[in-house]
């Protein structure tokens, strides 16, 4: 697994934690529970995780946080770049706008898997390096 470029599939640089590629993407929109800010390092941003397994191959795991409208585009990125989509679930009840959890698991050939994560980022209305 080649950090570097898991960083220009994502135009960003991720961190490398005991091993573990791990990056994520802030929600465009300001987000608020009972009319507090929440800031994104509080869990309403996109994380993304890769293990290497070998060779040029990772596990990779994490939860996209969606709108509704969101969601089925989402998931149909992640289906035709082959993750498994393990969860759908929302964690708070209040909060505006509305989010979903999507959380997702593959192990493959890590660029071609950031590849398709990176499409998937592209369908929500996260910050990008390539959108801001």
């Amino acid at each position: 697994m080649d950090k570097k470029k898991l960083d220009q599939i994502f135009g960003k640089e991720g961190s490398l934690s005991n091993g573990v590629y791990k990056i994520s993407f802030p929600r465009s929109e300001q987000i608020k529970e009972n009319g507090m800010v929440i800031p994104p390092s509080m869990g309403t941003s996109t994380a993304i995780n890769f293990q290497p397994t070998g060779g040029q191959n990772a596990a990779i795991t994490g939860d996209f946080v969606l709108t509704a409208e969101e969601v089925n585009s989402v998931i149909r990125v992640l289906r035709k770049h082959d993750i498994e989509v393990e969860a759908v679930h929302n964690h708070m009840l209040f909060e505006e706008p509305h989010l979903l959890f999507v959380h997702f698991w593959a192990n493959d050939d890590a660029e071609k898997l950031a590849k398709g994560l990176r499409k998937a980022v592209e369908k929500t209305n996260s910050k990008l390096p390539d959108k801001d």
